[in-house]
C-alpha cells in the first residue's frame, strides 16, 4: 500500500478538503444525540418550551450546515480519486510500455489488462469512500463511545467493554480477506485469458469447429472465478450479522441497566435515551465498516498486484546521454549465445558474422532453427546471453535504446496493423512523416497503385488488425511502415511469404534505394537470390554462409532447401551451369 499512498501526495489538499468536511459532518452526527438529550431533560421534562426550540434550532441549522458539508467532501473525494487513478494507470502504462520482453514473459497480457482495469478500479473505489464515508466509521465508533461516557459512564462502560474485542475480529478479518480476494483477482486472470485467446483466435475456433470445446474451456474458468467469488464474499458476509447480534446484546443490557438506573439510582431518561442513540449510531457504523473491510481486503490485494508490476526492475539497463549516436548499419556477431529467460536450452550458439553497411543477408533454416530469435537481438528486444553484437565496431549496448531503434525498420513474421486510415497506419512508423514520404514508402512497398483503388485512397479506414486486407496486403503496408522510417538496417522476418514472384522481385529492388543494411529471414530461393550473402542456420548454429551459388555447390543443406522448391532436374541443371 506504500507504494500506492505516494500517488496520493499531489492531492493532499484536496484531500485534506475532503477529510474536514467528512469530520465535520462526523461531529453533528455526534453531538445529535447530546442535543436530543437536552430537549427531553430540559425541554420535555420540565415543560419548557423556549427551550425545546432553541435546542430544535441548532439541531436543523448544524444538519443544514453537515448536508452541505457531504456535498463538498462528495466533491473533493471524487476529484481525488479520479486524479489518483487517473495518474495509477498511466504510471503503469508507462512502465509496461518500458518492460523488456523478459520482463513480460513474468506477466501474462490478460493479467496486465486486469490490473489496469480492475484493480485500479478496486483502488479508486476505495480512495473515494476512504475520504467520504471509510474514516467515518471507526471515528464515529470512537466519537460515539467517547461522548457517551460524557453522558453517563455506568451505562457507556458496556459500549466501551465490547468494541476492542469486535475491532481485533475485524482486523482478523481484513487480513484473511485480502490473501482470498489476491486468489479471486488471480482467477480474474485466468477467465480474461481464456477471453483474449478465443477473441484472438475466432476464426481458427470456426474453421476448427471447437467452439464447443473452447466453450468448456471458458466454462471452468468461469466456474473457478465464481466459486472462489462466492466462498470469500460468504465469509465475509458472516461479519455484519456477528456484529450486529453482539451490538445488539449490549444494547439490550443498555437498556437493563437504565431502567435499573433511572431517577432513583442517578440517572436520566434524557441520559438514557442518549447512550441508546449513541449505541444505535455505533450499531449503524458497523455495518458499513464490514463491508468497508472487505473493500480495504480487496484493495490490498489489487495494491499488492500493481505494486509488483511497478516495482519489477528492467532487465534491460539504457545506456547513458553519450550513447545518442547515429549509426550507418555495420552489423557483426561475435560468439553469440542467447537463451530465453527461463529457459536452459541455447537458442543461439556462438553465433559469429560481419557485414558492412549496405549489405543485404539472407537467413534460411529450418523451422526452431533460431532465425527470429537472432532478428530479436539486433534492436535489442532481448538482451545477447554470450558473445557481443557491435554496431559500426560498438557494443550494442552503448547505444541508448530509443536511438537504436528509430533507425531499424522492423517487419515482424505476423503482419499487424491498427484502427485507422491507411496513412496513419503507415505513418505509424514515423510520427512526423509528410504525405510524400508516406506515398514513397508505399511505391517501394509495392501497396501504392492497391491503395489508390480503395474508395477513399490513403484515407480508407482499416479495421482492427487490417481484416478487410488480405495477407499480401498487409505484408506490404508492415513493409511500408517500416521504410517510411528510412532505416539504416531494416529487418524484415518472413515477410515477403504471401506474395507473388513478380511483387516480391520489385520490391526487394526498390527498398535497396534505401542504402540500408537488410537482413531477410525466408524460406524462398527467389528471395535469397537477391541477397549478398546467405547464412544457413541450424539448431541455433551457423551453419554455413555463402552467395546463392557457392552454397549451390558445396552447401548439402542448400540443394535439399533449393531442390523442394524446383525439383531435382532444376537441382541439376543449376549445377550443370557452373
Amino acid at each position: 500500500m506504500r507504494t500506492m499512498f505516494k500517488f496520493l501526495k499531489p492531492y493532499r489538499a484536496s484531500a485534506a478538503v475532503a477529510l474536514f468536511f467528512m469530520l465535520v459532518e462526523l461531529a453533528v452526527e455526534l453531538w445529535q444525540p447530546l442535543i436530543i438529550s437536552k430537549i427531553i431533560d430540559h425541554g420535555i421534562v420540565e415543560k419548557d418550551p423556549p427551550v425545546i426550540l432553541k435546542w430544535g434550532a441548532v439541531m436543523i441549522g448544524i444538519s443544514l450546515f453537515a448536508f452541505l458539508g457531504g456535498i463538498v467532501n462528495s466533491f473533493y473525494a471524487a476529484h481525488v480519486s479520479q486524479s489518483f487513478a487517473y495518474d495509477v494507470r498511466k504510471k503503469l502504462y508507462s512502465k509496461i510500455q518500458s518492460f523488456s520482453f523478459a520482463n513480460f514473459n513474468k506477466f501474462p497480457a490478460s493479467s496486465l489488462i486486469t490490473r489496469m482495469t480492475n484493480d485500479v478500479t478496486q483502488l479508486q473505489n476505495t480512495v473515494f469512500m476512504g475520504l467520504r464515508i471509510m474514516m467515518r466509521a471507526p471515528l464515529l465508533i470512537v466519537g460515539a463511545t467517547a461522548m457517551a461516557f460524557t453522558v453517563n459512564y455506568k451505562l457507556a462502560f458496556v459500549l466501551a467493554a465490547v468494541i476492542p474485542f469486535l475491532i481485533l475480529f475485524l482486523a482478523w478479518i481484513m487480513q484473511k480477506g485480502g490473501a482470498l480476494f489476491r486468489t479471486v483477482q488471480e482467477r480474474l486472470d485466468n477467465v480474461n485469458s481464456v477471453m483474449r485467446e478465443n477473441l484472438i483466435g475466432i476464426r481458427l475456433i470456426k474453421a476448427y469447429l471447437r467452439k464447443d470445446y473452447e466453450g468448456s474451456r471458458f466454462g471452468e474458468a468461469n466456474d473457478s472465478l465464481k466459486s472462489r467469488t462466492v466462498y470469500v464474499l460468504r465469509m465475509m458476509e458472516t461479519v455484519n450479522p456477528s456484529l450486529l447480534f453482539v451490538m445488539n446484546i449490549s444494547l439490550m443490557v443498555i437498556l437493563w441497566l437504565g431502567s435499573e438506573l433511572l431517577p432513583v439510582h442517578g440517572a436520566r431518561v434524557g441520559e438514557v435515551v442518549a447512550i441508546v442513540n449513541y449505541t444505535a449510531r455505533v450499531t449503524a457504523a458497523f455495518s458499513p465498516l464490514s463491508f468497508i473491510i472487505a473493500a480495504f481486503s480487496r484493495a490490498r490485494a489489487s495494491s499488492r498486484r500493481i505494486s509488483d508490476v511497478l516495482e519489477t526492475e528492467n532487465e534491460m539497463k539504457d545506456a547513458g546521454p553519450e550513447g545518442d549516436k547515429r549509426i550507418s548499419g555495420e552489423v557483426e556477431f561475435h560468439e553469440v549465445s542467447f537463451q530465453y529467460p527461463g529457459s536452459e536450452a541455447l537458442i543461439l550458439k556462438d553465433v559469429s558474422f560481419f557485414y558492412p553497411a549496405g549489405s543485404t543477408v539472407c537467413i534460411m533454416g529450418a523451422t526452431g532453427s533460431g532465425k527470429s530469435s537472432l532478428f530479436q537481438l539486433i534492436p535489442r528486444l532481448y538482451d545477447a546471453t554470450g558473445g557481443s553484437i557491435l554496431i559500426d565496431g560498438q557494443d550494442l549496448r552503448t547505444y541508448k535504446i530509443k536511438t537504436l531503434r528509430k533507425q531499424i525498420g522492423y517487419v515482424p513474421q505476423e503482419a499487424l496493423l491498427f484502427t485507422g486510415t491507411i496513412k496513419e497506419n503507415i505513418a505509424w512508423g514515423k510520427e512526423d512523416a509528410s504525405m510524400e514520404e508516406i506515398v514513397k514508402a508505399a511505391k517501394a512497398a509495392q501497396i501504392h497503385e492497391t491503395i489508390l483503388k480503395l474508395p477513399k485512397q490513403y484515407d480508407t479506414m482499416l479495421g482492427q488488425k487490417g481484416v478487410n486486407l488480405s495477407g499480401g496486403q498487409k505484408q506490404r503496408l508492415s513493409i511500408a511502415r517500416a521504410l517510411v522510417r528510412r532505416p539504416r538496417i531494416l529487418m524484415l522476418d518472413d515477410s515477403t511469404s504471401a506474395l507473388d514472384l513478380k511483387t516480391e522481385a520489385a520490391l526487394l529492388h526498390a527498398i535497396k534505394e534505401y542504402q540500408c543494411t537488410i537482413f531477410i529471414i525466408t524460406q524462398k530461393i527467389s528471395t535469397a537470390l537477391e541477397a549478398d550473402t546467405i547464412l544457413l542456420l541450424e539448431e541455433g548454429r551457423l551453419l554455413e554462409r555463402g552467395s546463392h551459388t557457392e552454397l549451390l555447390k558445396e552447401s548439402q543443406l542448400y540443394q535439399q532447401i533449393f531442390q523442394s522448391q524446383f525439383g531435382k532436374e532444376e537441382l541439376q541443371h543449376a549445377q550443370r551451369s557452373f
